[in-house]
């Protein structure tokens, strides 16, 4: 009997550890719908298709470059360029923001536009997502990518986990002027454990233990490994404008405003917007969306141009 007792027990731990790990993975390996246009054919807009490495060099980046004029002679080539970092589970397009919407919008107020897949999203070289640890470091090949383009002021776009990504990439870089953040989500073990417990119910011990336990064996890295703290109390030196919906079941909009309230530069400043839900902001408020981060833009364009003499 006490043997049996005790088989029975090691198989139902068993099982539990292989349930959390099959968790691990699903957070590891995100199902990311394949993408469906491209600029030309979604907005009408000529574009080039980029691959280069990542800063580590150990994955590669995927994605458009998608080029503009400093103005509306279409004489010289633009010197400002947005590169969109997207959130997780979506690719470069990212249809609920809408991201060609802001492309297009953009494009017209003379900025270049970088979008690109992170290595989760990329179909031709699939990787496991990082939490940031690796993202950061796509990201600031992008960055590198436009400043290879001839890029004078970089801002970084970022949604989500993309946000977040972003945080960690100019904690490592001088070369960003500025970033947009909308519906920030900082990547550790409370906030994906909290977002696994929403699609389905866990017990917070030992399920919140044993998944990050376990996602080193997927991912390479421990979500420990994550600079959270570091981004949450960080006054950056560039412009950031962070914004946040109320209704944020993803990412409570609390952390956006403790972030927001660590920033000391002058333009720094954030939007927290009653009643909104995660990623769609753009969506819910269009025209102040824009209005808002059209103003933010050109101000960190005098500011840069300021410090250029």
């Amino acid at each position: 009997m006490v043997a049996l007792i005790a088989s029975l027990l090691a198989l139902c731990m068993i099982v539990v550890v292989i349930f959390h790990a099959y968790v691990a993975w699903m957070l590891a390996y995100p199902y990311v719908a394949p993408l469906t246009s491209n600029p030309k054919a979604a907005i009408g807009l000529d574009y080039e298709d980029v691959l280069i490495p990542s800063i580590s060099g150990k994955t590669n980046v995927s994605g458009w470059y998608v080029p503009a004029y400093s103005d509306d002679s279409n004489s010289e080539p633009a010197t400002r360029t947005i590169v969109f970092s997207h959130g997780y589970g979506a690719n470069r397009e990212e249809t609920w923001v809408p991201m060609y919407d802001l492309t297009k919008l953009l494009n017209g107020l003379h900025y270049n536009v970088m979008l690109f897949d992170y290595g989760y999203a990329s179909a031709a070289d699939k990787t496991a997502a990082t939490g940031g640890l690796e993202e950061s470091q796509q990201l600031l090949a992008a960055v590198q990518y436009v400043k290879e383009q001839g890029s004078k002021e970089v801002i970084v776009w970022g949604f989500s986990m993309g946000a977040g990504t972003a945080l960690q990439a100019a904690l490592q870089s001088k070369d960003i002027n500025g970033m947009i953040l909308d519906s920030l989500f900082v990547p550790s073990a409370d906030s994906l454990f909290n977002n696994v417990s929403q699609v389905v119910s866990l017990p917070r011990f030992p399920s919140e233990t044993l998944i990050g336990a376990l996602l080193p064996l997927w991912t390479g890295v421990g979500i420990d490994s994550v600079p959270a703290e570091q981004m949450m109390n960080t006054s950056y030196d560039i412009p950031i404008y962070i914004i946040h919906g109320t209704q944020d079941v993803k990412s409570p909009y609390t952390t956006a405003e403790h972030i927001a309230d660590k920033q000391t530069n002058p333009l720094s400043r954030s939007w927290i917007v009653q009643q909104g839900q995660h990623e769609m902001l753009f969506r819910e408020h269009p025209s102040e969306y824009i209005q808002r981060a059209a103003l933010f833009l050109s101000q960190v364009n005098q500011q840069v141009l300021a410090a250029k003499g």
